[in-house]
């Protein structure tokens, strides 16, 4: 008996996805250390968020890492035709030290966040190797966070 092409292309659908999930493996094998979060002030208004960071590693991507910023939902009131749904900024900054090969580096970005948040903001970093350290700040009156990662080889 013939099966109906609906039936035919679910199955081939479903294999796919299947082979897919299997043969990649990236997934599996990647870290996310998410740090504390940074509440702070933000311009544009009389405006405050929180700040969240978070590092991803791999074996992919050996003596790399991702680190990733987003801002939450701001409070706040400003300018403007919408003053309860402000769009504020604060330029953030993400300042790491390898403490296994003393490497050092940085990923600051003028983070944009309003009623819903802010976008995410992520770029790869050549920590190398080893014990990574973080202290995230902003340019703004905040509460900085620390944090460490490890960094596959």
């Amino acid at each position: 008996m013939r099966q109906p092409n609906i039936a035919r292309g679910a199955t081939i659908l479903a294999g796919s996805a299947v082979a897919l999930l299997v043969g990649s493996g990236v997934q599996a094998n990647a870290t996310t250390i998410e740090f504390p979060q940074v509440p702070t002030l933000a311009r544009g208004g009389l405006c405050w968020t929180s700040i969240r960071t978070w590092a991803d590693t791999s074996p992919e991507w050996p003596g790399r890492a991702i680190l990733n910023v987003r801002a939450l939902p701001v409070s706040g009131v400003g300018p403007g035709s919408y003053p309860l749904a402000p769009l504020c900024e604060v330029r953030t900054m993400v300042a790491w030290r390898n403490t296994t090969t003393g490497a050092t580096g940085s990923y600051d970005n003028v983070v944009v966040t309003g009623i819903y948040g802010s976008i995410q903001y992520a770029l790869f970093q050549d920590t190398g190797p080893g014990v990574v350290e973080v202290t995230v700040s902003t340019d703004a009156a905040s509460i900085p966070a620390r944090g460490t990662f490890v960094v596959p080889g």
